[in-house]
Order: C-alpha cells, then structure tokens, then sequence
C-alpha cells in the first residue's frame, strides 16, 4: 500500500497549486483520504478529508480557498489550493482517515504518503 503526494512548490501569496495524492495497493473507492500539514515548529494538523461516499470536510482556515476532489478510476485525490497565504505554507501529507462525523472531524489511520512542501512567498 503506499500513497504519493505531490505537486508542492514556491509560489506567491495569492497563488494557486493543485496537489495530488496517488494511492496504489488498495481500491480507492472504499477509502476515505485526508490531507494534513505539518510547518516549522507547530503539529501536524488536518486541513481537508474527501469520504469514500463523495463528502468533502474542511478546516476553517481554508474553506472558500481549498477544493478536495478525487478521481477513482485514476486512483488520485486532489487539493485544488487557491488564493494561498503565507500562513498555509507547511508540508503537505495525504492519508487514509478515519471520519467523526458528528464533529465533522477526521485522523489519519494506517496509511501515509511522504510529504510535499508548499512555500508562500514572495
């Protein structure tokens, strides 16, 4: 099983990037998938959660500027980031997750991706 984010980079505030998180070993259709980031000196924290039944979850901070999405048959989920602000600059991990629903909340389980760094600055 593995999963494999990508598509961090250096961009400036008010940019856009799209980060993807390919997972092989197992069907994703079954599978809820969050991302987390982790900056300099402070927890790692949950940022978005896609379920498996097509429900998407937010952190405050980012909803109206953060769109999750996933593609089953490419085995890919996404974070479409727009409008990104120095403070959203961290490592960027996906993982399988486990959902409170009644918090609307969501941890990460068994599987890790390596990170992905995401700078804003300009």
């Amino acid at each position: 099983v593995q999963l494999q984010a990508s598509g961090g980079g250096l961009v400036q505030p008010r940019g856009s990037l799209r980060l993807s998180c390919v997972v092989s070993g197992f069907t994703l259709d079954y599978y809820h998938i969050g991302w987390f980031r982790q900056a300099p000196g402070r927890e790692r924290e949950g940022v978005s959660c896609s379920s498996s039944d097509g429900g998407t979850y937010y952190k405050d901070s980012v909803k109206g500027r953060f769109t999750i999405s996933r593609d089953n048959a490419k085995n890919t989920v996404y974070l479409q980031m727009n409008n990104l602000k120095p403070e959203d600059t961290a490592v960027y991990y996906c993982a399988t997750v486990e959902i409170d629903y009644g918090l609307g909340s969501w941890y990460g389980t068994d599987y890790w991706g390596k990170g992905t760094l995401v700078t804003v600055s300009s």
